[in-house]
């Protein structure tokens, strides 16, 4: 019995070793052939890789050959890598009273570390966008993620508030190679219709990260300080950086980097915002993560101080109100494939109009919480709407240039949010934060989102997708 037993430990031993040499293997190869011409057929589309291409079957995009499961796991680690972001920012809102108290300082303050996070992550992306076209996905992907790691061990250690915001703006550069390299990556294997339900997918991996991130936060605050959150956060990078290496592929090979009007970073911008409906769609994207994270930056004190919820409750309020936007994201997409996302970008932003103005009159006429949670709860769900849409008809449009365009979104996302969602506490100055001051400002960003759909995107003139 005891030869038997170790001979079979021994075999699964050299099994699971065996699948992580491979794993290793194929984890620094593309997945895409690096032949600058691969076969084709006469209709354009490429055949699938492998021992004959003659007789493989003919796909339209390189990831239409990898296997089910191999797809899983891309959607799995991506949308984990992209959630990195929305983890960074969120897990430590409901820690603002409390880092308001420990430093002394006032709530405009506090949120200012709100703000260097987003810069943070607006110019990490412009970086890694452009970078990854130029010199491949992983490398940016990898260097950068640590850099997150070890900023989030300098927030847990920051002695002043001045530290703990330069901190945020590095976490920030740092989380910011997730998303843009994950949609890269996405875009590299698929497109049309398939791209739309990819990102929708990887997205509902993602987007967990708002629902939970509260909750988590409120209930870390439980058992450990402020600090302790940035621990976690340190934690939470460095399993997103072995999983990077481990799993995540190479998918821009060395034929793909350059070409006529893409070797250099200039012309791979100038390309991008020649096209009219790419600045529209950016315009909307940002206008919404503008609208977005004025909720996020004053909410933590409308609901815990003007409205006297505890940590744990806001926490609650705060996923109820993710879970509307996660919901947006997955019908989004079904009607976007079957319509068109421009007319789901159509319907979206005319409810962010309508949730940001019955905001407003709901507070003004006194109806307390309730007038204010209903309607932002549309608001949130319309954000989730109209986000992967702006993102498709924007990736969609400029495949050779996937990292370039993710990083201008990203940037244009989280820089123009950066300035504009402080204003919800300029204009709160002496009277305190209430549902009409953040619903001012959410307002007049769909405002001008609506404005950008129908006067640079023109929802009429915009082709269907590909299949």
């Amino acid at each position: 019995m005891i030869p038997l037993f170790f001979s079979a430990r021994f075999v699964g031993l050299s099994v699971l070793r065996n699948e992580i040499r491979r794993v290793l293997d194929t984890a620094s190869h593309p997945v895409i052939p690096s032949s600058p011409r691969p076969p084709q057929t006469n209709t354009g589309a490429i055949r699938a890789i492998g021992k004959n291409p003659a007789t493989a079957p003919i796909v339209l995009h390189p990831g239409d050959a990898i296997p089910a499961s191999r797809r899983l796991l891309y959607i799995l680690v991506l949308g984990a890598l992209t959630a990195l972001g929305p983890f960074t920012i969120d897990l430590y809102l409901p820690a603002f009273p409390v880092l308001e108290a420990d430093f002394q300082t006032t709530a405009a303050a506090i949120q200012l570390t709100l703000t260097g996070t987003m810069i943070g992550f607006a110019l990490g992306q412009l970086i890694v966008g452009p970078l990854s076209d130029k010199v491949g996905r992983r490398l940016p992907l990898l260097s950068v993620t640590a850099l997150h790691v070890a900023a989030s061990i300098f927030a847990a250690l920051a002695p002043t508030l001045e530290t703990l915001s330069i901190a945020r703006v590095l976490m920030g550069a740092g989380a910011a190679a997730g998303g843009v390299v994950a949609a890269a990556i996405i875009r590299d294997l698929f497109g049309g219709r398939r791209l739309v339900v990819m990102l929708s997918r990887m997205a509902m991996v993602s987007g967990v990260a708002p629902v939970l991130a509260p909750l988590a936060g409120s209930a870390l605050l439980l058992v450990m300080n402020w600090r302790g959150i940035f621990v976690v956060l340190a934690v939470y990078g460095a399993v997103m950086l072995v999983s990077a290496i481990l799993f995540v592929p190479e998918t821009l090979p060395p034929a793909r980097r350059g070409g006529p009007g893409a070797t250099t970073v200039w012309q791979r911008y100038g390309s991008v915002f020649r096209d009219r409906v790419f600045i529209g769609v950016l315009i909307i994207g940002a206008m919404t993560f503008s609208g977005l994270f004025s909720y996020l930056s004053a909410s933590s004190f409308l609901f815990q101080v003007t409205y006297q919820f505890s940590a744990q409750g806001y926490g609650v309020l705060f996923a109820a109100n993710s879970i509307g936007v996660v919901v947006g994201v997955q019908v989004a997409s079904r009607l976007a494939a079957r319509f068109g996302p421009q007319w789901v970008l159509a319907v979206s932003t005319a409810v962010l109009v309508l949730a940001g103005g019955a905001i407003v009159l709901t507070d003004q006429l006194g109806l307390g919480l309730w007038g204010t949670i209903v309607p932002l709860f549309f608001f949130m769900t319309a954000c989730g709407f109209t986000f992967p849409c702006a993102q498709v008809l924007a990736l969609d449009r400029h495949g050779k240039a996937a990292g370039t365009a993710q990083s201008i979104i990203g940037a244009a996302n989280f820089g123009v949010a950066g300035v504009i969602s402080p204003l919800v506490g300029l204009l709160a100055t002496g009277s305190g934060i209430t549902a009409t001051t953040m619903a001012t400002v959410m307002l007049g960003c769909a405002v001008v989102g609506v404005l950008a759909l129908w006067i640079l995107v023109r929802p009429r003139t915009v082709e269907r997708l590909t299949p």
